[in-house]
């Protein structure tokens, strides 16, 4: 067998072989620290079949092996390193490496022949359901320093907003945690599952409730024009969506780790079915991922819309503008942060609002006011309105800028 064998899915990869081999090939990529010491023990339990299998299996526990969970980042040094090779278990790809050194390692070419003892497909198909475990619970740890992170940026009334909603999925929270701790001590598998199974179904009801809440935050922008509306608006969201993305993320964090236990009873009671019931939880996990970011995309282009509705009036509402602006950047980057849990990286640039000056010498800045100014004039604001636009550019000339 090759030094290393790596088994992995979209979420992430395990490293099997000799521990010292694993360690240099993750070092010299540049992954070692974010690694995880992951146990194949569960294996020789799960595994149903013949002698050869259980051959196979005892051959695979006595590798050491390592989880790394799979972020742009990661999933680009490896694809570079040489990538991994789709295999029969559907969602599951392999590799094996070679060494050509003390200190470097080389990849192989990449292949699921008789000479890996991970491509047994029953072995597969565990190993699948025990990475699909350790990407779940890698979530729930990162989905929890999260929360830590937006608990500091809440005030009283808000935090309080949060804990009333959180408060329904209590029961549901301290069943599951219940149920992980016995994990750890190697509690039995069905009795796990009868303190939690019923759960999911509270904790799905309120992240549709936080879904439905962050949609009407995004329809609160539409239809609105004018830059003292988006002022209001705009503040009304930035303190709002910390509270709705805080309940999903506690949401997304129960269920992670509901879904451990799950594929802890499917191993113990019909392992024969854990495959395809790994590719359906992945399919539901992915599917209320979109939800959340398709919610999250569409609230984040509503609040873009706005900041450039404000920008485009920076003559006679410079302190407005400005508002919508810091509220459009404070509210991007709790979402940003959010996302990236379900590596999706920004792609936006912290929005920028122009100086007054600088939009005294635009024309389509020129052009807005002068619009506006207008309006203001036909619908009775008279003389006084309509020298507005010229008393703000000759301002310009003495350093002084109107107010919002």
């Amino acid at each position: 067998m090759a030094d290393i064998e790596l088994v992995g899915d979209d979420d992430g990869v395990v490293v099997v072989g000799d521990r010292s081999a694993i360690e240099r090939f993750l070092d010299h990529a540049g992954l070692l620290t974010r690694a995880r010491d992951f146990d194949l023990g569960k294996l020789s339990n799960a595994v149903n079949a013949g002698a050869d299998v259980l051959t196979t299996v005892s051959g695979v526990v006595e590798q050491s092996a390592m989880y790394l969970k799979l972020t742009p980042e990661s999933a680009k040094r490896l694809k570079d390193a040489g990538g991994l090779m789709k295999t029969k278990t559907k969602g599951v790809s392999h590799a094996m490496l070679g060494e050509t050194g003390q200190t470097s390692l080389k990849w192989l070419q990449v292949e699921d022949g008789t000479a890996s003892l991970l491509t047994n497909p029953a072995v597969l198909s565990v190993v699948g359901g025990l990475l699909s475990q350790f990407a779940q619970q890698a979530e729930a740890q990162e989905l929890r320093a999260l929360l830590i992170n937006i608990d500091e940026k809440l005030d009283d009334v808000r935090r309080a907003q949060r804990d009333t909603v959180l408060a329904r999925m209590k029961r549901a929270g301290e069943a599951i945690k219940e149920a992980m701790t016995l994990r750890e001590h190697g509690g039995d598998p069905r009795t796990l599952w009868d303190k939690v199974n019923g759960e999911s179904s509270t904790i799905l009801n309120v992240q549709e409730e936080a879904l439905l809440a962050l949609r009407a935050l995004a329809d609160k922008v539409d239809g609105k024009r004018t830059t003292g509306e988006l002022k209001k608006v705009a503040k009304g969201i930035e303190r709002e969506v910390s509270v709705h993305l805080a309940v999903l993320a506690r949401c997304f964090e129960l269920l992670d780790e509901f879904r451990v236990v799950e594929l802890d009873h499917v191993l113990a009671t019909a392992p024969q079915n854990l495959e395809g019931h790994r590719r359906g939880l992945a399919a539901a996990r992915d599917e209320r991922r979109a939800g959340v970011l398709n919610h999250t995309s569409r609230l984040m282009v509503q609040m873009d819309a706005a900041g450039g509705i404000a920008n485009e009036n920076i003559i006679l509402h410079a302190r407005a503008a400005q508002s919508v602006v810091d509220s459009l950047n404070c509210t991007a980057e709790v979402v940003d942060d959010f996302r990236a849990l379900f590596g999706v990286e920004s792609a936006r640039d912290v929005l920028r609002a122009t100086p007054w000056r600088e939009a005294v010498r635009d024309p389509q800045q020129r052009k807005a006011a002068g619009k506006e100014v207008g309006q203001k004039a036909l619908i009775g604001f008279g003389v006084a309105g309509a020298v507005v636009l010229p008393a703000a550019v000759a301002l310009s000339k003495n350093g002084s800028k109107p107010g919002a």
